[in-house]
């Protein structure tokens, strides 16, 4: 009779297309198929999905990705946390006295008869899906035993509760802020902080549910499960935010902003702290700003050696307009700050205009817009020219106004740095337009138009190298042959996503004085694109992200995901 081996060789074989002496090589050396199993992982010649979706046919258990699946959080009851951990099964459901666990090991008999033996369940159903995903799970499902038991064992004198949710004016205020400056309180609020900056998080999501306050961390530009705290001490819990971040802790009905500094491995770290009331109680966000992130300049930002010179070209400009393009969250904001960081001098005079001031740096005269007073970007942009400043930053060009105020303005010798929102370089020409300006002073005066994006970056300690996709390549465009690509795999140092840490995307378009008499002549986009690339002035998100996936940085998917 076959072994599981051995027929788990011949479905690799026929739905796989391997080669049968590369198996055999490996199970002459794998004498249990978990051994068999962990070196072809290893060897990078299977996927574990892989591997599971053929124990699945086996054992006819069915496979579940658990990316997919909403844990219920009272099922952290239906086994012990010790247990759970030790063998590696999630708790899935319970029916009667039928209970279901994910694992990715069934062939483990010994924890099987175990789990049997200490559970009260008559029998027990196992579902398959990946190690990995099942312990993160399992963090996330009995994380907030663990945030309960911390309160409940650190709390002062008298109950942490507070009963009223979003409490009317002024009621039970005092017992609020009091209860807000316990102990565990502070504790949990400070655990929440430290482990985003521990995580190199841009985000912290804190989210009012109707059974408690859950924690959400982005990083790299994906968010991921934190902690969850329990409803009784949420009000405490978003008090203590509001009063760190000098927000009004009676008013919960309208939006609010703030910010607060902490000190992390030696420097100082800003938080831009925004509150959402909802239908639950109030959402707040905290964006991370680490201003030694800016001080390396435009070099460290991560642009390729092509799309890097051509940017450097067009700040070597002493007048114009530069500006870069993107959606939200895509790094706009960074790499100005970068640029007006780098040209930062006392021989300049610097003046930004934004909304809102995101990192506050020395030697810069920074203006937050407030709009509902009368200081839009507009008007606050026609009292900087009065100063004579050097540089300007417009944090965005939003109306026709702006745009003719600060287009003017770079004709008479001011150098302007500003955003605005469109998906590509050349679209930006297109937009202003749109917005009613005049085709020769939009060709006047840009000087170059970025389009930007952000990728996540492959992990250095487990990228792997595997074939490549060619229908991915091919709906990329690329038509470049390529025997090996990078691609993510996931371990503990990147929380098993396979990426850690991120780095741009750069399509720029650098304008000439051919450029420009196409701008006033209203030609189109593709013919002023066909053009700047046969005179090497553009390169593309595509062709950067090309260069990125060669050079192992990023992955195929990763650059197909952002950049469409």
């Amino acid at each position: 009779m076959e072994s599981l081996k051995e027929r788990f060789i011949k479905y690799l074989i026929e739905y796989k297309k391997l080669k049968e002496e590369d198996l055999r090589n490996i199970a002459k050396d794998s004498p249990a198929f978990n051994d068999f199993r962990s070196n072809l992982i290893k060897h990078n010649l299977v996927k574990e999905e892989d591997i599971l979706i053929a124990l699945s046919r086996e054992y006819r258990m069915p496979y579940l990705d658990l990316d997919k699946y909403r844990l219920n959080k009272e099922n952290k009851n239906l086994i012990s946390q010790d247990i759970a951990f030790r063998y590696k099964v999630l708790p899935i459901s319970k029916i009667g006295d039928v209970l279901t666990l994910a694992t990715s090991n069934p062939l483990d008999v010994i924890a099987m008869d175990d789990l049997r033996m200490t559970t009260s369940f008559k029998r027990i159903d196992l579902v398959l899906a990946r190690e990995d995903k099942i312990m993160r799970s399992l963090h996330d499902l009995y994380t907030e035993a663990n945030i309960t038991s911390f309160i409940d064992e650190h709390k002062e004198e008298g109950d942490v509760s507070v009963e009223v949710r979003g409490a009317d004016e002024g009621k039970g205020l005092e017992s609020l802020v009091k209860e807000s400056k316990l102990p565990p309180i502070v504790r949990v609020v400070d655990l929440v902080v430290y482990e985003a900056l521990r995580r190199g998080a841009s985000d912290i999501h804190i989210e009012p549910t109707e059974s408690g306050l859950d924690v959400r961390y982005r990083i790299d530009g994906v968010l991921h499960k934190g902690l969850s705290l329990p409803r009784k001490n949420e009000n405490a819990v978003l008090a203590r935010l509001k009063i760190m971040s000098s927000l009004n802790i009676t008013e919960f009905r309208v939006p609010q902003d703030g910010r607060f500094k902490v000190k992390f491995q030696g420097r100082q770290i800003d938080f831009r702290v925004s509150s959402l009331p909802t239908q639950f109680g109030e959402k707040i966000v905290l964006r991370i700003l680490d201003r030694e992130s800016l001080s390396a300049g435009v070099k460290k930002l991560g642009f390729s050696e092509q799309p890097l010179k051509l940017f450097e070209r067009a700040l070597e400009s002493p007048f114009g307009i530069i500006l870069v393009t993107g959606p939200t969250g895509s790094g706009k904001s960074t790499t100005l700050y970068s640029i007006i960081n780098q040209l930062n001098t006392p021989q300049r005079s610097i003046i930004t205009i934004e909304d809102p001031v995101e990192y506050q740096i020395e030697g810069i005269t920074q203006i937050q817009a407030r709009p509902d007073i009368g200081l839009s970007f507009a008007s606050a942009l026609r009292s900087v020219l009065r100063q004579s400043p050097d540089i300007i930053m417009v944090g965005e060009i939003r109306d026709a106004e702006t745009a003719d105020i600060a287009i003017k303005a770079s004709l008479t010798g001011e150098l302007i740095f500003s955003t605005l929102h469109t998906n590509n370089s050349v679209g930006a020409i297109t937009r202003l337009i749109d917005m009613g300006i005049e085709p020769f002073l939009v060709s006047s005066s840009l000087i170059s138009a970025t389009a930007q994006r952000l990728v996540r970056k492959l992990c250095l300690k487990c990228k792997v190298k595997e074939k490549p996709d060619n229908v991915l390549l091919k709906r990329l465009g690329i038509n470049v042959k390529l025997k090996e690509l990078f691609h993510p795999k996931g371990c503990s140092y990147c929380h098993n996503t396979g990426y850690r840490g991120r780095t741009a995307l750069l399509e720029i378009l650098l304008f000439d004085d051919t450029i420009r008499e196409m701008v006033a002549k209203r030609s189109s986009e593709e013919e002023i694109i066909e053009y700047a690339k046969k005179k090497k002035i553009f390169l593309s998100l595509k062709e950067d992200g090309l260069t990125k996936i060669i050079d192992g940085v990023t992955s195929l998917e990763e650059v197909l995901r952002v950049a469409g």
